[in-house]
């Protein structure tokens, strides 16, 4: 099969009732990532259903929602966790989205989206038995007396979702709340400021190695950015207001909502 890079890409063609389609979806999808991940469910179908070919699909989805990311970080800024904690998974972070990022473009993207459903069902899950799992497996943990088992575990989980990030990215951020979950992250405002944080990592060498190769559409790419923004704020915003119980239910509602989509989409 011809690696996907080589598939000719959508000229920025589109009609101007899509590029404006495109653009509210974009603000419905920077809302959802800031507050718990799962905006490229929203975007990414869209793109592709006014006529962009799946790989430049998400290439495009990826650049237009990093800038998305910031406004959900600095909604939630004064939630981050101590600079330590951020640096140890950044650095995955980084590695993981470049790798993801060339495997896309030299690999059928159908192959990793069939796993999404899967990938994305199971992080909702552990997301909600979160506090249960916590008690029994966490006596060291990243805000806690940190164990070197738990650092390489949080570190392993990252790189991994870097990579699934750079590659197609679907519910990414349902998985590093789930994983922040179980290794000791408790407030979910916390833990949505550093799944941001982290999402700026994982998608900005990914979008600017998708830039490198010409594999985006930039008319929607900077409409996208512009909407995922004002979503973002607004996201941040309203997880504020409506609390940490409130907002975990939405996160929970939110992955197995994306979960029976990508399901749905995969047939």
């Amino acid at each position: 099969m011809e690696p996907a890079v080589a598939v000719a890409l959508v000229a920025d063609t589109i009609a101007p009732w899509k590029h404006g389609l495109v653009a509210l979806v974009a603000v419905a999808g920077g809302f959802v990532n800031s507050i718990a991940g799962g905006g490229s469910l929203l975007t990414f179908p869209t793109l592709v259903w006014v006529g962009v070919d799946p790989v430049t699909a998400s290439a495009t989805n990826t650049m237009g929602l990093w800038a998305g990311s910031f406004g959900g970080v600095v909604g939630f800024r004064r939630h981050l966790p101590e600079r330590s904690v951020i640096v140890l998974l950044a650095i995955p972070s980084l590695l993981g989205g470049i790798i993801g990022a060339i495997l896309l473009l030299e690999t059928p993207v159908e192959v990793f989206e069939a796993l999404a459903p899967v990938l994305v069902f199971l992080a909702t899950l552990l997301l909600a038995i979160h506090e249960p799992l916590s008690r029994r497996i966490s006596r060291g943990s990243l805000v806690g007396e940190r164990t070197t088992a738990f650092a390489a575990a949080a570190v392993g989980f990252q790189f991994l979702v870097g990579v699934y990030g750079g590659f197609f990215g679907a519910g990414i951020g349902i998985m590093m709340l789930a994983a922040l979950a179980i290794l000791g992250l408790t407030d979910i405002h916390q833990m949505n400021a550093l799944k941001n944080l982290l999402a700026i990592a994982i998608n900005g060498l990914a979008a600017f190695y998708f830039a490198a190769r010409d594999a985006l559409l930039w008319t929607d790419v900077f409409l996208m950015a512009v909407a995922s923004i004002v979503g973002g704020l607004a996201g941040a915003a309203l997880a504020n207001r409506l609390g940490r119980r409130l907002v975990r239910h939405a996160v929970i509602a939110i992955g197995v909502t994306a979960s029976l989509s990508l399901l749905l989409k995969s047939f």
